[in-house]
């Protein structure tokens, strides 16, 4: 599989080195201020850029008629403007907040475990994210994710980086040197405590994800997610 890395960071380092590991060919190392000289003969594109060049990244590809798998958090914006994008132009495109496998298994867990305590009233959910203080976006796109599954399955409305009030919940966002990404969800009362947490121990997890994704898009055509690629929709 011949794969064009949009976005040559650490991470688009280490998506390289597992890529290669699996057998694909890179033929293109885009960063944010190099052309796209290369795409043209790339199988599948993986973004993992900034939120300023994401947009861009995407669009090219599905003008171009190549598959993309995109990472990059901090641009949803414009999410349904690429994925009318992607369906005007019969492209295929997957967007994940987080590609690790045991992350994509926490979200399942999460939304398990909102449905279970909406009947518990005497509980307030509230969330803790920890990335490295690389990171652009806070809170994270995997806390918004996790927030999401929860208002999904609750009276919750809305999350944020404030102080909650009724019917919100609050996310703490910290940026601490070289942690990966660690997710906890706190459901509390005045007598205890449930939490479930994930920790990234290192970005093998995300890497490895996202490349498992672009050898699942081949061939396909729609606009996707990793619960397609892992098959967890059916064991909902």
């Amino acid at each position: 599989m011949k794969i064009a890395l949009l976005g040559y960071g650490k991470m688009g380092k280490v998506i390289e080195q597992i890529a290669l590991e699996r057998g694909h060919e890179i033929v293109l190392k885009k960063s944010s201020n190099t052309p796209f000289d290369g795409l043209e003969l790339a199988e599948v594109a993986i973004d993992f850029s900034v939120p300023t060049s994401a947009v861009e990244n995407i669009s090219e590809c599905l003008h171009r008629g190549i598959p993309i798998v995109s990472g990059t958090t901090g641009w949803l914006d414009h999410y349904d403007t690429m994925t009318a994008l992607c369906k005007e132009k019969n492209g295929a495109f997957i967007y994940g907040s987080n590609f690790s496998l045991g992350v994509n298994l926490f979200f399942e867990l999460n939304d398990y475990l909102a449905k279970m305590m909406s009947k518990f009233n005497q509980y307030s959910v509230s969330m803790e994210e920890i990335h490295h203080t690389q990171k652009l976006d806070a809170p994270s796109g995997t806390a918004i994710s996790l927030a999401k599954g929860i208002i999904e399955h609750s009276n919750y409305t809305h999350w944020t980086l404030e102080k909650a009030t009724n019917h919100e919940i609050h996310i703490d966002a910290k940026r601490i040197e070289n942690v990966p990404g660690t997710h906890s969800i706190f459901y509390s009362s005045a007598v205890d405590t449930i939490e479930i947490k994930h920790t990234a121990h290192n970005r093998d997890g995300f890497a490895l994800g996202s490349v498992i994704a672009a050898e699942w898009l081949i061939g396909k055509k729609g606009v996707y997610t990793m619960r397609d690629v892992l098959d967890l929709e059916k064991r909902r």
